[in-house]
């Protein structure tokens, strides 16, 4: 079977290499079966804003333009690859150790794998962003109610702010001094560059600011709710992480059980693992993990801030 297995990969390798299968290219298919190519009907569905994406779709689009804001768009290709080439490897091992009912649940947690790795690593970049977020909005803010001309506030400041956000500033100061004399419809484009509620609600805020003076008053409590989302974080971080300490013991508890099975009880053992009821209960067991790691993840999440 062994033997079997390696000629089926290099099968595989050889057919990738003879129809020319290179990472974008197998990238752009899986996008494309996730989301056929638009009709008439859907292009108009698209253009009155009411066409319903697949979530999975939505979920690489939106991990795709994280990577790209980050300047590491290459790594989303080479995601997807890894995922497919992982998917392969869930198939093959489930198929080594003889139990079809592990080969769905196996495939697909391995083809995540770099899709978690990914939004980990984007979960950590947004967290130290909107750490810097919170300084930037208020030494402007401090600045735009002395001077009470928001593109002065933000060249003041533009120094003292780090990227990438600083990028994001100064697209906002060169628009509003070289490109529009309407200082709305550059506040209207900078709202849309940071995908942040606060933020949005800030630059709302600003918008109203240039027709109404006095409401510049109720900039500061709305950069105080960024303030108050750290804190709040920061003290569940301690609760959340204890919550993910205890669920990854229980799961271990369970995956351990086999290898002492083995050590209390062979034939206990050999029913589990040689038997079709037996590889059943394996599949459902590695089942339930699966779907239970994903509530898990969904609710100790840090929580965000929503109007």
């Amino acid at each position: 079977m062994i033997l079997q297995v390696i000629t089926s990969v290099f099968l595989v390798i050889a057919i990738a290499i003879f129809f020319g299968l290179t990472p974008e290219r197998i990238t752009d298919d899986l996008m494309n079966v996730i989301t056929p190519n638009d009709t008439m009907k859907d292009k108009a569905k698209n253009v009155r804003g009411n066409r319903k994406r697949h979530r999975l779709y939505k979920l690489l689009v939106s991990i795709k333009g994280a990577l790209a804001s980050t300047g590491k768009s290459r790594q989303f290709t080479i995601a997807i690859c890894a995922s497919v080439v992982l998917f392969g490897v869930g198939v093959i091992l489930s198929i080594l150790i003889d139990n079809l009912f592990l080969m769905p649940v196996l495939a697909v947690t391995l083809a995540m794998l770099p899709f978690l790795y990914i939004t980990n690593t984007l979960s950590y970049y947004e967290k130290q962003t909107k750490e810097e977020l919170e300084t930037a909005l208020s030494i402007i803010t401090t600045s735009y109610e002395r001077c009470d001309d928001i593109v002065q506030a933000v060249r003041e400041n533009t120094q003292y702010i780090k990227p990438p956000l600083r990028e994001v500033f100064q697209s906002f100061e060169g628009e509003a001094m070289a490109v529009t004399s309407n200082i709305k419809t550059a506040l209207y484009n900078l709202r849309e560059k940071i995908d942040n509620e606060i933020f949005r609600e800030w630059v709302d805020t600003l918008i109203l600011c240039q027709d109404d003076r006095t409401l510049k008053d109720t900039l500061h409590p709305v950069v105080q709710k960024l303030a108050d989302i750290r804190i709040v974080n920061n003290e569940l971080a301690t609760m959340l992480a204890s919550a993910r300490n205890e669920y990854w013991m229980m799961v271990a508890l369970v995956v351990g059980n086999v290898p002492l099975l083995y050590l209390l009880n062979k034939d206990w053992f050999h029913t589990l693992i040689d038997t079709v009821p037996g590889k059943a209960v394996c599949g459902v067991c590695a089942l339930v993990i699966f779907i239970t790691a994903i509530f898990m993840k969904r609710f100790t999440k840090p929580i965000e801030y929503k109007r």
